[in-house]
């Protein structure tokens, strides 16, 4: 049971409806419904009936709601008492365009509010470059998408960083709106004279997308290599090729559903793994322990939320430091 949990269900209650309670919530009903709907199956009694006029409380959602209301108190009280010692320090986070579209606002937002004496410095870049810069100590965390690290974390021979693993994405080929209509799936072995643009070797989404194509033992018609997404998606836009990308290379196009076309890619290994990587923990700061708890917080919220679309988490890593 998360505290979440808690302020969507009093929440509800407060409004007597779900989708006011989603409206002010800013979350999508359906998901709101779907935390509910957990909160009831932990707690193996029903907390919430339908009326003509929305929803109220049962006997058992009642009683919930009145103790569920302290423990938010109690929690807000918490919060209170920690920002009484607040953290300061500067904490560097690299984080890929694709990840910045979807990630980077709330986690600005989120320190913000939880450490507002830490000063955050984000950079965006391409995978590979982020992990020279983490390798060179230039980063505190970043996330790594790529393919080979991930096999290596999981063989147990990563002891230069600390590795968590985030989450999963599909991927989806890419096309400009004028381009030949796409269905909603593509199989990788339909790729085969596909023109596409993507990235170069050294960085993550590509390694993962070359070890797809080697499974699927077929050769990538790649006809522009460009290690910039805005340049990418504008060459798709200006309809010079296709590219494979996950749905938050769209996140900065409010256009995207008539400016370009999508079809999700089947056949494995076809998903890019984000990997949360950081320095070891004896070598980062309190300040640093907090941001990583903070950003696997975000991800996790948006993944949860269905406010990151095409995504699923993988096993939740440990938290370093409590976050408030």
């Amino acid at each position: 049971m998360e505290l979440r949990q808690l302020r969507y269900f009093v929440r509800v209650v407060e409004l007597g409806s779900m989708s006011r309670a989603a409206l002010d919530l800013n979350l999508v009903q359906s998901a709101l419904s779907q935390q509910i709907t957990r909160l009831e199956g932990e707690l193996a009694t029903r907390l919430l009936h339908r009326t003509p006029r929305g929803v109220a409380p049962t006997e058992a959602g009642a009683a919930f709601f009145r103790e569920a209301q302290l423990t938010l108190r109690h929690a807000e009280q918490a919060v209170r008492a920690a920002q009484q010692a607040r953290l300061s320090g500067t904490v560097t986070v690299g984080l890929a365009p694709t990840t910045s579209a979807l990630l980077g606002l709330p986690l600005m937002q989120a320190m913000r509010a939880r450490y507002p004496d830490v000063r955050l410095h984000m950079v965006e870049g391409m995978s590979g470059h982020l992990s020279a810069m983490l390798h060179a100590r230039e980063l505190d965390l970043a996330v790594l998408f790529d393919s080979r690290l991930h096999q290596a974390q999981l063989a147990g021979r990563t002891q230069r960083w600390q590795i968590q693993p985030l989450l999963e994405e599909d991927l989806f080929l890419m096309r400009g709106a004028a381009a030949p209509r796409l269905a909603a799936e593509v199989a990788i072995t339909e790729l085969r004279e596909e023109p596409l643009i993507l990235p170069t070797g050294p960085h993550g989404l590509r390694s993962t997308l070359d070890t797809a194509f080697a499974s699927a033992g077929i050769a990538p018609h790649v006809v522009l290599e460009v290690d910039s997404l805005a340049m990418v998606m504008a060459a798709v836009d200006a309809g010079l090729g296709s590219t494979l990308q996950p749905w938050a290379a769209l996140g900065r196009y409010p256009d995207a559903a008539t400016r370009f076309q999508c079809a999700r890619l089947t056949g494995a290994p076809a998903r890019r793994v984000n990997l949360l990587c950081s320095l070891p923990d004896e070598e980062l700061s309190p300040a640093a322990l907090a941001a990583r708890v903070v950003l696997l917080d975000c991800a996790r919220g948006l993944v949860t939320e269905g406010r990151w679309i095409g995504t699923s988490l993988l096993a939740q890593a440990p938290a370093g430091v409590p976050a408030p």
